[in-house]
């Protein structure tokens, strides 16, 4: 079984991590093909492209020119510990366990638009390229043309010695659009979260996001191997509502945030 998650947006290299495990991204010829892409491009592009301020572009432009395709201890950190956005607070990677991080490193997939998977402990340059950016490159016009069927075939290579491989999608929908699901081989189960309020049930954005987190920590901290163990989940006031969800699609709510 894998989990997906997001990335983030924000991003913490000056928080000390100790003596923690590393390995290195997967599709670091890819990342690269990208960066020269984005190296072309002035502060003012790189704005309009990603709807970002002045101030954000001029960082991130930085950024690209800085990348190298040697990752280092001074240059990257472990991605789960480099993201810092709503799911990574539920998540706490932090405070896991050696063994917990390395069962997470088994388990937990990281969606990118830079570097299309990351394992937890994979080192990671700073970075921002959201999934859905109109990117154009010669691979096409954005970046779900760029990595096309290479993030579904990396999750079958995976799970390839699974009797009844299981994907369960905590990612977003703007980055789980960047796995093709006619190519994966995976049966895909969908957590939802959601809250009570104005007299009903309804995804909010930011709880939701952290619920994604708070689950994918769920299952590492428990070893969570099958489907049905999932609908225990209870942090934070969630509990499964059976009556309202599907065998692929796992609905928890509570009442209060």
């Amino acid at each position: 079984m894998l989990f997906l998650i997001s990335p983030a947006k924000s991003l913490d290299y000056d928080t000390p991590l100790g003596d923690v495990p590393h390995t290195l991204p997967l599709f670091t010829r890819q990342s690269v093909e990208l960066i020269d892409v984005l190296r072309r491009k002035t502060p003012a592009q790189v704005s309009a492209l990603m709807d970002i301020s002045d101030p954000l572009a001029a960082l991130n432009v930085a950024r690209y020119e800085a990348f190298s395709p040697r990752f280092t201890e001074r240059n990257s950190r472990q991605a789960a510990l480099a993201f810092d956005g709503d799911v990574y607070d539920g998540l706490q990677a932090r405070t896991l366990k050696p063994a917990q991080l390395q069962w997470a490193q088994e388990h937990l997939c990281i969606l990118s638009g830079l570097y299309g998977v990351l394992r937890p402990l994979d080192r990671m340059q700073p970075y921002r390229l959201e999934m859905g950016t109109s990117l154009e490159t010669a691979r096409g016009r954005n970046l779900y043309q760029f990595w096309g069927d290479r993030i579904a075939t990396y999750l079958n290579e995976r799970q390839a010695e699974e009797k009844s491989p299981v994907v369960v999608n905590l990612a977003s929908q703007e980055y789980f659009k960047s796995v093709d699901r006619k190519v994966l081989r995976a049966r895909v189960v969908e957590c939802v979260f959601e809250e009570y309020k104005s007299g009903q049930y309804k995804v909010i954005s930011f709880p939701a996001k952290r619920a994604r987190g708070m689950m994918a920590r769920y299952a590492i901290v428990n070893r969570i191997g099958s489907v049905k163990k999932l609908e225990g989940f209870d942090a934070d006031g969630y509990a499964f509502a059976p009556d309202v969800s599907t065998p692929d699609r796992l609905v928890f709510r509570r009442r209060a945030g």
